[in-house]
Formats: structure tokens, C-alpha cells, sequence
């Protein structure tokens, strides 16, 4: 059942950091949007942070295993990342096959289905089984900080 995580994802776009490059895409027309990172920063009203202008992995669309948080704001929108040009501080944006500016906006008909954005299809549930027996683990052991 894809929609209601569908619609948390998109949920989560609409209100995050990113929001307002999420809302942008929705809006836009088109296939393919040739934009800069200055045009970016302009849109979201802050600027980028340092990690997206030296690491192009801040870039990557997400695979089946998730990606990074501020990637859900192209990925739930409809849009996917290419063409990362790091030293002009350029790069276009593809509308992901198969979704339109409509299927962003909840678009919610059994018609649409069909041809309807799935974040299921990137972002795959996983179920990892039960912990193995005996695994013991508190928050000071993963964060190392006794005594904060």
C-alpha cells in the first residue's frame, strides 16, 4: 500500500527545511529545469550548505535504500538530480518518468493512479528481522557521551 506513506513523504517535504524548493517544483511545468545554486538558495531563502557545493553525493537522488532528508523536496515533488556541474555551481532537474506536476498536489482519482508518483519505488520498506538474542545496546554506547 503506497499511498499513505506516499502522502507522509510528501507531508514531510511540504513542511521541512526544503519546503520551499518542494513547492517550486510542484508549481513548475515542464520536464527539465536548468537552474543554478544561487537561483536555489533564492528560492529555499537561505543559502546552501557548504557540503553541497564540495560533495557531490549531497546531489545524488535517493536509491532504494533512502538518501539524504533534503533530497525528499525533488524526490517527493516529482523531479530527480542531474548533470551536477560542482565548479559552475550549475544543474538541471528531470521530472521522474511517469509523473506530472499534478501527481505532486495529491492528485488523489483511481484514474491517476496509474501513472501516479511512487515513493515506494525508490525509497523500498525494509523488514531486518528481530534484533539477534542477546543484543544490548543503550544511547550512551551509540552517542558516546557519558555525563552529557
Amino acid at each position: 500500500m503506497t499511498e499513505p506513506r506516499t502522502m507522509l513523504i510528501r507531508e514531510a517535504a511540504s513542511r521541512g527545511k526544503y519546503a520551499p524548493l518542494y513547492a517550486h517544483l510542484c508549481a513548475r511545468g515542464g520536464h527539465e529545469w536548468r537552474t543554478t545554486f544561487s537561483k536555489l538558495e533564492r528560492i529555499l531563502g537561505f543559502g546552501l550548505p557548504g557540503s553541497a557545493r564540495i560533495h557531490r553525493p549531497w546531489w545524488s537522488n535517493p536509491g532504494r535504500s533512502g538518501g539524504h532528508s533534503h533530497a525528499f523536496s525533488w524526490v517527493a515533488a516529482g523531479w530527480r538530480t542531474k548533470s551536477v556541474d560542482m565548479e559552475a555551481e550549475t544543474l538541471i532537474f528531470v521530472r521522474s518518468e511517469g509523473a506530472t506536476a499534478r501527481d505532486a498536489t495529491h492528485a488523489s482519482t483511481d484514474s491517476d493512479r496509474g501513472r501516479r508518483f511512487s515513493v515506494d519505488d525508490i525509497f523500498t520498506p525494509h523488514d531486518f528481522g528481530p534484533w539477534p538474542e542477546g543484543f544490548r545496546c543503550s544511547r550512551e554506547e551509540i552517542y558516546r557521551d557519558e555525563g552529557r
